[in-house]
């Protein structure tokens, strides 16, 4: 039961996520994902196999932080007013709305008597999507977000080729790889997952 929770609650957190990007980029002048069907809250219009449901089955059944992804969000920079600034915000607007989406659950929790144990587990996977999309490696948001705030140079161009091409093998090693008796990925997240928990979380289930 829990599994299933878990599964359906992050199909919904991935699709707000993606949903957020293709918002903000529709309000900063890009027409893009509005024309690819992407400014939609339909999870079919996002999902991805292996990222949307192999992988959070993986998650549920192994222990793994609750992460996963959908198809990117498709952005054409030169619709774009300023598209350093811009990029940034359409980045940045995934993550945040599952942290808002998380805080908005808790406040529920909190002043509600909806069941907190339910609840809970979609705050705990919304924080746990936040947190691993803001890892500053390609294809998450945070490799935008950070490539967008610092100063563009020649060095910054050839590191951020370098990871577009490794990024995702990079991720698929911090995954698998054990680190003693969890993962590298889980060492990394962990702590700051357990942070926002802790804030979020009135009632841990």
């Amino acid at each position: 039961m829990v599994n299933i929770l878990f599964l359906f609650f992050l199909i919904i957190a991935i699709t707000i996520h993606e949903f957020s990007h293709a918002l903000v980029a529709d309000f900063l002048g890009d027409p893009t994902p509005r024309s690819h069907g992407r400014l939609t809250l339909n999870p079919m219009a996002h999902a991805d196999l292996f990222g949307t449901i192999l992988l959070p089955l993986l998650s549920a059944l192994t222990g793994i932080p609750t992460i996963g992804w959908a198809k990117p969000v498709p952005i054409d920079p030169y619709n774009l007013a300023n598209p350093r600034r811009d990029e940034f915000f359409i980045a940045a607007a995934g993550p945040l709305s599952n942290l808002l989406l998380a805080i908005i659950l808790s406040l529920v929790v909190r002043f509600s008597g909806i069941n907190s144990d339910i609840l809970s587990i979609a705050i705990l996977i919304n924080i746990s999507l936040a947190v691993f999309n803001l890892i500053p490696i390609p294809p998450l948001d945070g490799s935008k977000i950070f490539f967008n705030l610092i100063p563009d140079s020649e060095s910054s161009l050839q590191w951020q080729k370098t990871l577009d091409q490794y990024g995702f093998i990079i991720l698929l090693v911090l995954l698998f790889v054990p680190f003693g008796n969890s993962s590298l990925l889980r060492l990394i997240m962990s702590p700051i997952i357990h942070g926002f928990s802790n804030l979020l979380i009135p009632a841990r289930f």
